[in-house]
């Protein structure tokens, strides 16, 4: 008896498909080329640039890249970028997740209220609140600390950071709770062996956002630290403007060599990101 195999069709293209595409082009172009140009701009003579701004290298140069990677001043500010971002996830990460694990797995008045609070937060800006946390930050003694930094930076994460979490550790089954406090385990004993291994991708995914974001915010370093022996990589790169204005080519090296750092930590995290994303939806 002969079986006849019917082809599977393929999805029709719709309408939306290449206005899709075209979007996508244009977010490609508008993010990429600019720092293509930036990157290989960094390669590139003043007089190169000033003869063709957008044109190829020719010949390559490396002197630019040579002589801001042997400048003690721009790993000085890679090294405060990298403590400040380090301390804040951390503490925006594990508040959060006590946070999060308190409005997820406790049942108490105003539970939802505080949530709703938390994601009203995400609508709150950074300038809104420059000048109060200013003076907030020098009556504490904090201007001119990395702490004066890291610590408003952990409070602005830790909106998205309990928003993430709390749907992710909600959506775990009650009964691994019931049956690791049928075995002994306390509440903080289940939380700590149990609920926060399994959380582990939406953890990823809010440490690598408060991390990027520490990474490249501009203002409240600048609000906090004024001398140069302190400044963030983001305030080394105005800086570094403002003293070799006239250098454009050595310009683009330093601006390149600061957000290759970043921009390679997000490619190598993107999964992660996504990853939790999409648990915590699910959830």
């Amino acid at each position: 008896m002969a079986v006849t195999v019917t082809p599977r069709r393929r999805p029709a293209m719709t309408l939306g498909t290449p206005f899709t595409y075209l979007a996508a082009l244009l977010v490609v172009g508008v993010t990429v080329i600019p720092l293509l140009f930036t990157i290989i701009g960094g390669f590139r003579t003043n007089a190169q640039i000033n003869r063709a701004p957008a044109g190829w290298p020719h010949p390559w140069v490396f002197g630019n890249f040579t002589e801001v990677l042997s400048s003690s001043v721009f790993w000085r500010a890679m090294g405060n970028s990298a403590f400040i971002a380090v301390v804040a996830t951390v503490l925006a990460v594990a508040t959060g997740a006590m946070a999060a694990f308190a409005l997820s797995r406790y049942r108490f008045a105003g539970r939802e209220g505080l949530y709703t609070l938390f994601t009203i937060g995400l609508l709150f800006p950074l300038t809104a609140a420059a000048l109060p946390m200013y003076l907030l930050l020098r009556q504490l003694n904090l201007l001119e600390q990395p702490l004066g930094v890291a610590l408003p930076e952990a409070a602005f994460s830790l909106p998205i950071t309990i928003v993430i979490l709390r749907p992710f550790m909600h959506a775990i089954p009650g009964e691994l709770e019931d049956a690791a406090a049928m075995d002994g385990a306390s509440r903080l004993g289940f939380f700590w062996r149990i609920l926060l291994p399994l959380s582990r991708p939406a953890l990823t995914t809010v440490a690598i956002l408060a991390f990027v974001t520490s990474w490249n915010a501009y203002l409240l370093p600048m609000l906090v630290l004024s001398d140069r022996a302190d400044f963030t990589l983001p305030l080394g790169v105005a800086a570094f403007q403002t003293q070799y204005s006239q250098d454009t080519a050595k310009i683009l090296a330093y601006t390149a060599a600061s957000m290759i750092p970043a921009i390679g930590f997000f490619v190598f995290a993107e999964r992660h990101i996504v990853g939790g994303l999409t648990g915590s939806v699910k959830g």
